[in-house]
């Protein structure tokens, strides 16, 4: 942790494209989608363009009453300009605060509320077709960036704004507010500062560096909200890489994309890595040039990490594995290259950070954590967030007496200090093992896996909910023949994979999957 606090001066969000600007002025972005705050910059655009479109909405949010230390909710239609406004928020001093445009209306509503009386930054089609009524009462303001509204100020209606200067707050400040996945309930509110966020880009761009010694495209594909998205962003940024910045994950798109873009780094989401396995055959190569492949939310099934690492056509690509939480940003690291076989382990997520991080299991009944005994994973970084915004008490009750945090899964550590991830606490199946290996297992036995979630059933039986590709219909004797070795399951449920409840970074959630798949069969 030392490392992380030498000379930390916080990450200063609303000068990053700025700073980038002034180093790389020439350096692009590509976009996949327009920008609903400025649909004509279009879909590719240099750095110094688009700091300049940081300082223009700065100065339309200044002209929109929003000073230094208010909190701005931004909560709409998905797209990259999430991140710049937040960036635009930033660069006056206030407090950007994101919502997934997944979340639904009603749990978005709750949580401006929490938020005691933001700017709230939606459009139209929130405004009218997914918050609640009574949304208005709930915001000191409410901003519009597409779209009209008789009680609502049209941010495009304050182009010309004098610009502003900046406001660089403390670095103890707030700096960013995100909120959790979700997958336990109402998601909660995390109070990120420029220092913690700081202390996130700092392991990560140490990895980086030695890695990636040469200039290259890289291609991202994460939630406009999370705050991993800025970590990135302000390593690639101040290095000069081209980026490519995805709202869409369906491989027939990334590929064509790709195809002519030819990224040397991808960061992305697991499931979108999954997803992204139908390219690994595409003759166009799409991942031909892929040198790093980067994923930092959950351990990744080894099935997809064998077939990108084999799609590209660099000498020693690798596979690089961050775990860690929202709350505390990345704790440990792995790579992996070709030489991982289909059968090594996935569930071992990697080693701490030397200096930054550190990672403890602790027993969960006396006795000591191991394979078979699973104990709670605990983790101390510089980069955990300062409180759950109105929900101080909740906050304390994760961290124990010497800035331990508990990561809500648990797994244990071997004698080489590899921490092995095997379930969420709140996933655990008693006597079953690891649903995670399980997972594992089948995706490197079943080609046409999509996705396959192993839930606790009403009776306590372990119930596999399968995807198949293209909702092929499971091959049950292939099915048998996987299961052979892995615990006693119930009968396969087969779902499509839209279907699935996902949070705002794709990932499964699992309880809510537990309650839709008991009530459907309850009906049966």
């Amino acid at each position: 942790m030392l490392l992380q606090r030498i000379a930390n001066r916080g990450i200063r969000l609303g000068t990053l494209f700025e700073r980038a600007a002034a180093l790389h002025p020439a350096n692009i972005m590509v976009l996949d989608h327009d920008l609903d705050i400025a649909p004509q910059l279009g879909r590719r655009a240099t750095i110094a363009e688009i700091a300049d479109l940081v300082d223009d909405y700065a100065a339309r949010l200044w002209a929109a009453k929003v000073r230094a230390g208010d909190r701005v909710v931004v909560y709409k239609s998905d797209g990259f300009d999430i991140t710049l406004l937040s960036c635009a928020i930033s660069r006056i001093g206030a407090v950007p605060v994101l919502f997934s445009a997944k979340l639904d209306g009603a749990t978005a509503a709750e949580l401006v509320r929490r938020t005691d009386r933001p700017f709230l930054v939606t459009d139209q089609t929130k405004l009218e077709h997914e918050l609640p009524d009574g949304t208005f009462e709930l915001a000191s303001r409410v901003l519009l960036t597409s779209g009209t509204h008789e009680a609502a100020v049209d941010l495009h209606g304050l182009a010309g704004s004098p610009r502003v200067p900046t406001t660089i707050m403390p670095p103890e400040h707030p700096a960013l507010i995100t909120h959790t996945s979700g997958t336990t309930g109402i998601p909660k509110l995390a109070v990120h500062t420029g220092r913690t966020l700081q202390a996130r880009y700092r392991p990560q761009a140490s990895i980086i560096k030695p890695l990636i010694r040469n200039r290259e495209t890289i291609a991202m594909h994460v939630s406009f909200v999370h705050s991993r998205l800025f970590t990135a962003l302000a390593i690639s940024l101040l290095r000069g890489f081209p980026v490519v910045m995805l709202a869409d994950s369906a491989p027939a798109q990334v590929a064509d994309l790709f195809a002519r873009m030819k990224p040397g780094i991808l960061e992305a989401h697991p499931n979108s890595f999954m997803e992204w396995e139908a390219m690994a055959d595409d003759p166009r190569g799409p991942l031909s040039n892929v040198t790093l492949f980067s994923s930092t939310f959950d351990a990744i099934h080894p099935r997809t990490v064998h077939r990108l690492l084999r799609a590209s056509k660099r000498r020693a690509p690798i596979f690089g594995q961050l775990y860690g939480q929202s709350e505390v940003g990345p704790a440990v690291v792995r790579g992996f290259t070709r030489r991982r076989s289909l059968d090594e382990d996935g569930r071992c997520v990697g080693v701490p950070f030397p200096g930054m991080t550190q990672v403890r299991v602790v027993s969960r009944d006396g006795n000591p954590p191991s394979a078979a005994n699973p104990g709670f994973i605990e983790v101390r970084s510089d980069g955990r967030i300062v409180t759950y915004l109105d929900e101080q008490e909740r906050y304390d009750q994760q961290v124990s007496e010497g800035g331990w945090w508990r990561m809500g899964d648990v797994g244990y550590r071997t004698k080489w200090g590899c921490v092995h991830l095997l379930d969420r606490e709140v996933d655990v199946i008693e006597g079953f093992g690891s649903t995670l290996a399980a997972e594992d297992a089948l995706f490197g036995k079943l080609e046409d896996l999509a996705e396959v979630i192993i839930i606790p059933g009403p009776d306590g039986r372990a119930v596999p909910v399968v995807c198949t590709k293209d909702d092929k219909p499971l091959d049950l004797a292939a099915w048998k023949a996987a299961c052979s070795g892995l615990p006693p399951m119930a009968e396969p449920v087969q779902w499509r994979i839209g279907e699935l409840p996902q949070t705002a970074t794709t990932k499964i959630k699992r309880l809510e999957l537990a309650e839709l798949v008991a009530a459907r069969s309850a009906q049966k």
